[in-house]
């Protein structure tokens, strides 16, 4: 009886790298910028977009193999620090990101929208956390 199987791990590309600069705005506009996640392995996973713990900036350097890294934490520019999460969507301060979770298939992609509402005068800058479940 011959037995065989092959080991692989969850591979992913996030463009654009971080950061993401909505650059300057006028009070009450709103403007929108994509982000395209890929899929670039062979399994099927799932992805989860929540705010950054504190400590994400030590996270975003630790990597075990190439093509597999901790996950992603990009860094919105443009406030207040509140983040909600309802119905597929994420609020933290003047940014919106949907969708925020879902399951993407081998060499398949998902485009994550962020829509910055620029509400308060001044600078507001957000980290997001994208989790690659079980990575």
């Amino acid at each position: 009886v011959r037995v065989s199987a092959r080991a692989v791990y969850s591979k992913y590309r996030i463009e654009p790298a971080s950061p993401i600069d909505f650059g300057a705005m006028i009070k009450g506009t709103k403007k929108t910028q994509t982000v395209m996640l890929e899929n670039k392995g062979m399994l099927n996973f799932k992805f989860r977009i929540h705010q950054a713990p504190k400590d994400a900036s030590t996270l975003e350097s630790k990597s075990s193999m190439p093509g597999e890294s901790a996950p992603s934490a990009a860094k919105l520019s443009t406030g207040r620090k509140s983040s909600s999460l309802t119905q597929g969507h994420l609020n933290l301060g003047m940014f919106t990101v949907s969708p925020c979770s879902g399951s993407i298939g081998p060499w398949g992609q998902q485009k994550i929208t962020v829509d910055c509402l620029a509400g308060q005068e001044g600078m507001c800058e957000e980290q997001l956390y994208v989790d690659i479940i079980g990575r």
